[in-house]
């Protein structure tokens, strides 16, 4: 009981401290924006930042680490009385509040960064503390990953990456992603921000992806966010991860789990993940999906009322093409709409494609893969038409 108390003022304290920073970073944004050399009076945005001298004073006693942005407030107030001082209407005093000006720019965007770095400190301890809780809150946990997900998003920043390391930030989302005892939704938003860490650097947080058991993780969650992010990591580390993922036996898995699905957000998820593979994917990963029965899977999946329906279509062709005829041109938008709506319309070629512009293989493999398609696709067909519809999309593209 006295450890949810004490947990819940720091919570508190936490958060007041950070309103506080946030006022302070607006003011010191402000303060840029008037500029420099024409009349324009900075004063009111230097008197709101003046108006929280008192409470930096209150927060120093308890934390040295604002010793540095107080004796920048100290400054900027020194510089406000200065240009207070020159109220003359001579060229000496002119150029005096012009260069009185330009140090309080300076002062203001040291400032922003100082309290910007702030911000990224107490940020990351306050996720950590949070996704460490024993009681597993959801709609803070997300929160704060939100929080942190949107920081990222801002691009490289060098110091708030050294905050990120240092807080072993990455370790804990690992573990978090990794116990399917937590709940799904933190787990979800926890590996959205795995991606967001990899797009912040590359250099850095590859290599951490590749050495944990995050997308092993990921595998078996079987949900279309999972999927998704599977395919976002492939899109973002690509061969390497890929190649990671062929020696642990994760890409026949995904491809079996594709094969088992019957859930569509599920199946179109791991559609788009698998072209990805594909694209990028060495010879030997390329085989272990079709060894594992993938043409199959799509060419089923095209069959169906999500796909081209091929067996409603060689039965009413006929009709279709009559009604095309009478309506013409005016039906385009509905068969745009309908296009939209049928995710497995030409997913054989699809696949194909991707394979065959991807960079893992070489003209001579190519090749090779191609032929072992369309065999399996004359195996796979129900009928002679199908194969020949499927067969022709795969060699020549899909019909207009």
């Amino acid at each position: 009981m006295e450890a949810a108390m004490e947990q819940s003022k720091n919570d508190q304290d936490s958060h007041s401290l950070l309103e506080f920073l946030e006022a302070l970073k607006k003011a010191s944004k402000d303060m840029q924006t008037n500029p420099i050399f024409i009349t324009n009076d900075p004063q009111p945005s230097m008197e709101s930042i003046l108006n929280l001298e008192s409470e930096v004073d209150t927060i120093l006693s308890s934390d040295p680490n604002f010793f540095k942005l107080s004796q920048l407030l100290c400054n900027l107030k020194t510089l406000s009385e200065k240009l207070r001082s020159f109220q003359e209407h001579s060229l000496k005093s002119f150029f005096s509040r012009q260069i009185t000006k330009c140090e309080i720019y300076q002062v203001a965007f040291t400032m922003e960064i100082e309290v910007q770095a702030r911000i990224d400190k107490e940020n990351v301890q306050n996720l950590v503390r949070t996704l460490e809780q024993v009681v597993d809150i959801e709609e803070e946990k997300v929160r704060v990953l939100k929080r942190f997900e949107r920081r990222l998003s801002q691009g490289f920043d060098r110091d708030f990456q050294e905050v990120v390391l240092r807080g072993k930030v990455f370790a804990i989302l690992e573990s978090i992603l990794c116990d399917s005892t937590r709940s799904t939704r933190v787990r979800e938003h926890v590996a959205h921000t795995v991606v967001a860490l990899v797009r912040f650097n590359r250099d850095v947080f590859v290599g951490m992806v590749l050495m944990s058991g995050i997308v092993q993780a990921l595998i078996p969650m079987a949900s279309c966010c999972s999927r998704q992010v599977v395919c976002s990591l492939v899109t973002l580390i690509r061969t390497p991860l890929i190649d990671e993922m062929g020696l642990r036996g994760e890409i026949p898995r995904i491809v079996s789990l594709f094969c088992s699905s019957e859930d569509l957000s599920i199946e179109v998820g791991t559609m788009d993940c698998i072209c990805q593979i594909a694209y990028f994917g060495r010879m030997e990963v390329v085989e272990s999906m079709l060894e594992k029965g993938l043409i199959e899977k799509l060419v089923e999946l095209q069959r169906s009322t999500n796909g081209d329906n091929l067996i409603e279509t060689h039965q009413s062709n006929e009709r279709e093409m009559a009604v095309v005829g009478e309506e013409g041109e005016g039906s385009g938008m509905e068969i745009d709409e309908i296009e939209r709506d049928l995710p497995f319309a030409g997913c054989v070629a699809r696949f194909s494609v991707q394979v065959e512009v991807g960079e893992g293989l070489g003209p001579a493999e190519k090749k090779e893969i191609k032929v072992e398609i369309l065999r399996r696709i004359r195996e796979a067909s129900v009928s002679e038409a199908e194969a020949a519809t499927i067969i022709a999309e795969v060699l020549w593209g899909s019909s207009p």
